[in-house]
Formats: C-alpha cells, structure tokens, sequence
C-alpha cells in the first residue's frame, strides 16, 4: 500500500507501558515512529522517586509486577538485555488475619493449598485446571472480544471467572481460603458481588503460580527504561515534555495511538469525532479511586504473622466479609473506617531501595472517585493492627489523595488508577460499544490506553492490540497472533 509523505508513519501519545507497546511493536514492523510523552520522564504509572528522604526510592505508582512478567507481548521483547531485572520475593503474596494468622500465594498450587487446612483439595481443583490452561488462552483473557485461540480452554476459564468473588469464596470454608480469595479480587475496584470478580482474582493467582509476583531491580521505572531502550535501540524517538492537548500540535503522521483516557481523547480531538463516537465517550465510567502513601522505615514492617515478613506483596483487611464491606462502602461513595489496603514492601528483597538497615513501605487504599479526604490515619490504624510497632518505625511519608493522583498522571479520572470501570458493562467495551474498540471514529486516530481492553495492569496488551489495528488499517500489515 503506496502512503502519501508524512513527518511519522505513527505518533505515540503517552509513554505508559501501553505507549511503550504500541511504539515499540510498530517500530519491530519497520515504521517511522515518534512517542511522545508530557512530563520530561518516560513511563506514566511506571516511575520511581526519592519521594520521602534521600536514599529511600518508591515506586510512584505500580510496584508488584505479575502481570508484567506474564504479559503474551513483554514475554517476547529482550527486556533484560536493556537493564530489567526482576526480583522474586519469597512469598508472592500474603494476608494476615485477626489472631496472628495469614493466608499466602506460594509459586506452588500445592504448597499454598496444604497451607488451607480442609480447603487443600478444593483450592487444589481450582487452581490446577486454571493453571494449565493459562498458556493457551493469556493473550484472549488480556485482550478483546475475538475468536479465541483454544475456546474450550477459554469456556473452562470463563465459567469459573465470571460469577462474582463472593460466589467463588462460597466453595471454600476457611476463613484464610476465603480471604485469600477476596484480597485477590479487590484488585478489581468494585463491590465483590458484580459479576467477574472472580476473574482478577483468579488471573493474579494463576500468575503467581506460573510467575510469581515480581519486583523490578531498582524501581518500577526500569521496566518503562528498558521498554524505552529497546524502541529507540531500533531507531525509535522520543520526547519528552510535551503534554499534548490539541492535534495541531502533532507533527503528520498516517496513524496516531493515544494512551489517554477518553476525558482527554475528547479534549485533543473530539471535534474529529461523530457525535455519536462523542456521546459514547462522554458516558465513559470511571471507578474507585485510590489514596497512596511511602514510608521511609527505620526498619521492616514487625507484621505479626511470619508469612508477612516474607512476602513481597501484602493484602490487608481481614475476613472476606469485612473486605466485602469495605468495598461496597467505598462504591457507594463512603470511606471505610477498615479499608482493605494494598501495601508493597520491595525493600526487603531489593536492597537497592533503602539505605542499609533502613526499609520503605507503600501502599494505598480505595476511595470515592476524586477523594480529597485524607486517609494516612486510617491506612496506618490498619497495618499498626497486624503489625504493632509499625508507626515507631515511621521516619518520613509522602501521600498523594486521588486529585493529586490525576494530576500526576492525567489518566487516573478521579485516582482511578484502572482506567475506568472494569466491569461486565466495561470489561470488553470499553471505552465504546465497537467491532474494534480500540479504532476511533476518526480515521487513523486510535485509542491505546488502559481504557480498553484488557484494562488496568502493566502488561502492554492494551497497547499491543491497539497498533496490531493500526498495523492492519492503515499499513496493510498483518501480525500473527500471539
């Protein structure tokens, strides 16, 4: 296909992994590609910062990677041969309980089922069939609707993951299996009851068996600095402090991937659109929001329960029930006086993060979409309850509620760190009901950003799919599927 002359055969707007993706994909196919980023580091949600002291570096945003590692299209790219280095933690995961306990995502299913007392057998039924099938139908599950590459396998995953988390918990009856359960699925951002709840749940358990739940040497940011190497290793551009908020300011280019949200979609180029691809995303829905803090520590988190003083990764709220609760409070635009928290401690297995005998500590809490109440009380009232001592060790903190969220990355709507809603009314539509929803109604603009499928995540599918169209639409370029 013979293409009129053009600054770029593509323009990326936006440097997040799904920005990295599309960039990268079609510089692999032999295009002229220029990605354009507004801050002057690269990366959204994946950079690093000495936030709270000097010598204390936080990821600001993502920290644990399981779905980096397990990513159809990252697991194709030589990330390591560009400096990324990933750290496995000795637990992936863990969940303390009232009374000392906790629940724990081991690499093995066998392992962490026998920890599960009476629910060995069912955790075991479960997570075996999900396991092995996982190969064959990653790249579909992260990506959208399309004729899938095993539907059997896709049929046995779907039937388990699209009834919600508080009917998968009811095939278990311990209170650690099922608080396992629900600290998984709160990753979704909405009330355990919706339907496909399951599914997060089920896709983050999987991907630690398989993977583990790695951390990034160094900071999330080598994750967005190797991306960035290798593009630009091919003869990619890049740059950087150039925030974008109208098409005249882009040079010509036959195709344009945006990693935005559809809020600023509309305000770049919405007087391109029809009406009725406007409407549409106009009634785009975003979800939770989120309310982050980093520590610098003078020493590890004294969680009481030994599991979590060896896991990388630490879901914090006690019983399905009460996490259920907190959940549905949160949708229904309250703040939860015991919210389930999310907390990372990389420090412990990468000492690249701490000076020598100290630690940092991360972590965040959901909120109503754009929250500005501050939450640092409640989120410490919380790990203090499974670990005394942990506000002893507080040495500096920085907290971000979910407006300064948005305003350090534009794409968080409201502290939504997921791109909007993923529920079933958005898990394959999103941001539009379209025979691709990654295409616009404008012809080359494309929409590459977490606010299409598959959604929240640092895995780069969304952005892969998005110039796979791209690809086909414009440069007649086929890609095999993954």
């Amino acid at each position: 296909m013979k293409l009129d002359k053009r600054d770029y055969d593509a323009v990326i707007v936006g440097s997040g992994p799904n920005g990295l993706a599309s960039a990268i994909l079609m510089q692999q196919n032999g295009l002229s590609v220029l990605l354009i980023e507004g801050k002057e580091e690269i990366g959204g949600g994946l950079r690093s910062a000495e936030l709270t002291l000097p010598g204390f570096m936080h990821d600001i945003c993502s920290a644990i990677h399981p779905l980096a590692l397990a990513s159809p299209y990252f697991k194709t790219l030589p990330l390591a041969n560009y400096g990324l280095e990933y750290i496995q933690p000795t637990i992936a995961a863990a969940h303390p309980l009232d009374g000392g306990t906790a629940a724990v995502l081991l690499q093995s299913i066998g392992d962490t089922a026998r920890l599960l007392g009476k629910d060995e057998v069912a955790y075991k039924s479960l997570m075996q069939s999900v396991t092995t099938n996982w190969p064959l139908i990653d790249a579909d599950v992260l990506g959208p609707l399309h004729f899938p590459k095993d539907p059997l396998a896709l049929a046995a995953f779907g039937l388990k993951a699209l009834p919600p988390a508080t009917l998968l918990a009811q095939q278990f009856a311990t209170r650690e299996a099922k608080a396992l359960i629900a600290g998984m699925a709160a990753h979704a951002m909405q009330p355990l009851s919706n339907v496909a709840t399951s599914a997060i749940a089920l896709v983050l358990m999987a991907t630690g068996h398989l993977g583990g739940w790695p951390i990034p040497k160094g900071g999330s940011n080598r994750i967005a600095n190797a991306l960035a190497s290798y593009f630009t290793s091919m003869g990619g551009q890049i740059e950087t402090g150039r925030y974008i908020t109208s098409l005249d300011q882009l040079p010509s280019a036959h195709a344009v991937l945006f990693d935005v949200s559809p809020k600023q979609l509309l305000q770049i180029a919405g007087h391109k659109f029809s009406s009725i691809y406007k409407w549409q995303l106009e009634r785009y829905r975003y979800g939770m929001g989120v309310y982050k803090i980093d520590w610098a520590l003078d020493g590890p988190i004294p969680f009481t329960a030994d599991a979590c003083r060896r896991a990388g990764t630490i879901h914090i709220g006690n019983t399905f029930e009460e996490i259920r609760n907190a959940e549905q409070q949160t949708a229904n635009g309250k703040h939860p006086d015991k919210p389930y928290v999310l907390l990372a401690q990389q420090s412990l297995f990468d000492n690249t993060r701490a000076p020598k005998g100290k630690h940092t500590g991360w972590a965040y809490c959901h909120v109503p979409n754009g929250s500005t109440k501050n939450m640092t009380d409640i989120i410490e009232q919380q790990v203090e309850r499974f670990a005394p001592g942990f506000r002893d060790l507080i040495l500096g903190r920085h907290t971000m509620d979910s407006e300064q969220m948005e305003a350090y990355n534009p794409n968080y709507i409201g502290g939504d760190i997921n791109g909007g809603v993923i529920d079933i009314g958005q898990l394959f539509t999103r941001p539009v009901l379209r025979a691709s929803p990654y295409t616009t109604s404008a012809k080359g603009l494309y929409l590459c950003s977490a606010s299409t499928p598959p959604g929240g995540g640092v895995h780069g599918m969304c952005g892969y799919y998005s110039a796979k169209k791209a690809l086909k639409d414009i440069f007649d370029m086929k890609i095999e599927r993954l």
